[in-house]
């Protein structure tokens, strides 16, 4: 299975052109610069029409208008995962936003423990602590939840949210991938990530 992984679009999506083939698609928050409606919806329309045959996308903390919405209208093809998973050809997907109300509180880390032991791709917006998490002399990753996914080892962990370190890390028999499109300083396009997981 082929995974082409976008991340911190900020409402540049459209000028993604050519983008690889791949079975899946994955987009793990931050499609948003503003956090209006308007850049929702248009993010949704594009992502909807990509030539993939499964889209997920989770919310980052620039995507707090999606905050406790009822997504409906999706094709069958596109999965919108808020502290939710889905299976697909026996690969089990699971995703967890950021947003900001629940970053204020404990929910968030009552979220981190919710996420199953038997995870395959963890998406998540925030990436780990001290893995691609680097920036301005700052490991900006949350250490709850490094612990869990060093505990549940999940083939693939997707993530985002800081955009100075795009790139790919393999540990033990995890690949943690940040796949931060806009680069720090909002101007310039990074490189998608694309995996193969069986």
């Amino acid at each position: 299975m082929k995974i082409l992984h976008l991340s911190d679009t900020h409402g540049c999506h459209r000028r993604l052109k050519q983008l690889p083939t791949a079975d899946i698609v994955v987009h793990s928050g931050d499609f948003c610069m503003t956090g209006s409606e308007t850049e929702a919806i248009d993010f949704l329309n594009w992502f909807c029409d990509l030539p993939y045959n499964h889209k997920i996308f989770i919310c980052g903390n620039h995507d707090d208008c999606l905050y406790g919405a009822d997504i409906d209208g999706l094709d069958g093809n596109v999965h919108y995962l808020c502290n939710s998973g889905i299976e697909i050809e026996g690969m089990k997907f699971y995703g967890m936003p950021m947003f900001m109300d629940d970053c204020m509180t404990d929910r968030q880390d009552i979220n981190i423990t919710k996420i199953p032991t038997d995870t395959d791709v963890l998406i998540t917006h925030t990436p780990p602590h001290g893995i691609l998490d680097f920036d301005d002399n700052f490991n900006y990753g949350s250490g709850k939840l490094l612990t869990k996914v060093t505990g549940i080892n999940p083939k693939l962990h997707l993530f985002g949210h800081i955009h100075a370190n795009n790139g790919i890390l393999q540990i033990g028999n995890t690949t943690y991938v940040n796949s931060a499109i806009m680069d720090k300083d909002y101007f310039n396009l990074q490189n998608p990530n694309i995996l193969e997981i069986y």
